[in-house]
C-alpha cells in the first residue's frame, strides 16, 4: 500500500500513516487504503485490539481532508457516503476497541478521525484543531456530535468558531487526551495499554463497545431539525465564502469572507 502499512502483532493491529508528503492528509486514496484495511481486518476474529498512529517523530499526525478535493459549490462536502464519512463509521463499528496514538498535530476532519476512537493517547506536541471556520466550510450534524460528546458544547462551540489549535495539556483537561505521556514514551504506553485490553475477555469488550456507540448516538432530532440544519449547511457550500476558502488555502493567503 502507499499512502499506510500495517502489522498485527499479539492480537494487536496496526494502521501507520505513511504519506508525510500531504502531512497524511486524508485524501480519497489514503482513506480508500484505509476503509480496505478496516474492512479486511473486521473479518478477524483474532484481532482485540486496533492502533491508529503515525510514523515517530512527524509533526503532523494527519492535516485533515484534502482541501483540494473538496468538490465544487452545489454539493456537500461532506456527504454521507463521501470516504471520511464511510471512515468513521468504520472506526465507530469495528468489532474491538481502537486506540488513536497522536503524536504531532491533528487539523480539521482529522479530528474526527481521532475523536471516534474509542481512546486517544497523546504526548506534549500534539494538539487539536478544526478549522472548518478559516475555509467556509459547513460542518455535519454528525461530525459536531462528535465534538459535543467529548468536550461538551460550550468547547465545542470556541473549537469550532475560533479554529484555534488546543494544546496537549487542555485536550488532557478538556477529555479530549485519555493519557498525555512523553513523546519517548508514547508507543510503549500505548502497546502496553493494548496488551492489557487484548488479555482480557474479546466479546465482553465487543458487546461494551457496541453499548457505548448506541449509547453515545441516542440523540434525537426531529426530521424538521434535520432538515433544517441540512437548509442551513446547503446556503454555506453554496455561498461566495465555501470558494474563498478553498481558493485562499491552495494560494496560501489568508481568506477574505464576504458573508456571502
Amino acid at each position: 500500500m502507499q499512502y499506510v502499512t500495517t502489522k498485527i502483532e499479539d492480537r494487536i493491529a496496526t494502521i501507520i500513516f505513511n504519506h508525510p508528503e500531504t502531512r497524511n492528509s486524508l485524501s480519497c486514496k489514503l482513506l480508500e487504503e484505509m476503509l480496505k484495511v478496516f474492512e479486511h481486518f473486521s473479518k478477524d476474529e483474532e484481532i482485540r485490539v486496533l492502533i491508529l498512529r503515525t510514523v515517530p517523530g512527524v509533526k503532523v499526525w494527519s492535516s485533515g481532508f484534502n482541501i483540494n478535493e473538496l468538490p465544487i459549490s452545489g454539493r456537500d462536502p461532506l456527504a454521507y457516503n463521501d470516504p471520511l464519512e464511510c471512515m468513521l463509521r468504520a472506526i465507530q463499528r469495528f468489532h474491538s476497541p481502537v486506540i488513536a496514538m497522536v503524536e504531532g498535530s491533528v487539523w480539521g476532519g482529522a479530528c474526527d478521525l481521532s475523536f471516534v476512537c474509542d481512546i486517544v493517547i497523546g504526548c506534549p506536541n500534539s494538539s487539536f484543531a478544526i478549522t472548518p471556520g478559516k475555509l467556509g466550510l459547513p460542518y455535519n450534524i454528525s461530525g459536531v456530535m462528535h465534538f459535543v460528546n467529548i468536550v461538551g458544547p460550550r468547547i465545542a462551540r470556541e473549537m469550532f468558531y475560533t479554529a484555534d489549535p488546543v494544546s496537549a495539556e487542555r485536550a488532557l483537561q478538556l477529555r479530549i487526551l485519555n493519557h498525555l505521556v512523553p513523546a519517548e514514551e508514547l508507543e510503549q504506553f500505548t502497546y502496553s495499554m493494548a496488551r492489557r485490553i487484548a488479555e482480557n475477555a474479546p466479546m465482553a469488550n465487543r458487546a461494551m463497545k457496541e453499548q457505548l456507540r448506541l449509547l453515545a448516538d441516542s440523540y434525537p432530532l426531529r426530521p424538521e431539525t434535520f432538515e433544517y440544519v441540512q437548509g442551513l449547511r446547503r446556503m454555506v457550500y453554496d455561498s461566495k465564502d465555501y470558494n474563498e476558502g478553498k481558493q485562499a488555502f491552495i494560494e496560501k493567503r489568508k481568506p477574505v469572507f464576504c458573508g456571502k
